[in-house]
């Protein structure tokens, strides 16, 4: 199996879910969905859980990108609902997303942390996999905007317009509660992993309008299936038999493991 797909929720308007399986990790068991697709089997793993029961701060990060490498998986694209800052990506884009900020806390975000795991450090200049975002751009069918900064923020809550203000000093297009450290996992397990981001709403303080859920769900509902299908058209038109990104090489051992 070489391709998966991350979720926020279910797989609605996608190919029938073929078989369910746990896979068992030593940070915990995931549940993972397999559907087929142009002869290929791809993972599809609901990153909040199948009903949605995890809040941002509470998903298990590490056991869900282990438990894709343990399948055997190298290509992974993600979806991420967020909130824009950037005048030109309203609710309803879909962007690429190339670099984040992470203001999270609490959540591990490595699998090095133990004496017998050794000691590395993560080179980061290419976040979010540059050949697989070429791909998706090329391939998918799916406007996007190629490129935006995301700003990854702890949750459940959302920022004040003033944290916001910030966040746009600094170089943020886009808020979000998921993309770290999924993707800092996803670089230290030698993945090629992309994020396409659906904005639903303004973040807090870009436009005199009240959040609304039901209005977010909906966009994100109405967006989501059609970049999803993207990833699968994606990863049945391009050429995935070569790797010219070096998301294997950006792990820097500095000790090795030991065995005990």
């Amino acid at each position: 199996m070489r391709f998966a797909i991350i979720g926020g929720t279910g797989v609605e308007n996608l190919p029938e879910v073929e078989r369910t399986e746990q896979v068992v990790t030593r940070y915990g068991a995931v549940t993972v969905d397999f559907l087929s697709h142009a002869g290929e089997e791809i993972a599809f793993l609901s990153r909040h859980g199948h009903g949605h029961e995890l809040p941002p701060h509470r998903i298990n990060f590490r056991a869900n990108l282990l438990a894709l490498q343990q399948l055997g998986v190298t290509f992974v694209y993600a979806t991420a609902t967020v909130g824009s800052m950037n005048p030109t990506m309203p609710p309803g884009s879909a962007v690429l997303v190339d670099d984040f900020i992470d203001l999270t806390h609490g959540r591990p975000s490595t699998y090095y942390e133990r004496e017998t795991d050794g000691v590395a450090h993560l080179e980061m200049s290419d976040p979010y996999c540059a050949q697989m975002r070429q791909r998706y751009l090329q391939t998918s069918g799916v406007p996007v905007f190629d490129g935006g900064a995301l700003v990854c923020t702890q949750g459940p809550r959302f920022e004040t317009a003033s944290e916001v203000r910030a966040y746009r000093q600094w170089g943020g297009d886009l808020c979000g509660m998921t993309t770290v450290p999924e993707v800092i996992l996803a670089k230290e397990l030698g993945l090629c992993y992309a994020t396409v981001a659906i904005v639903t709403n303004w973040c807090t303080g870009i436009a005199d309008t009240a959040l609304s859920m039901v209005s977010m769900d909906q966009l994100a509902k109405a967006r989501r299936g059609e970049v999803v299908m993207g990833f699968l058209r994606t990863f049945e038109r391009a050429d995935f038999a070569e790797r010219s990104c070096r998301c294997a090489q950006a792990l820097m051992p500095i000790v090795p493991p030991t065995t005990v």
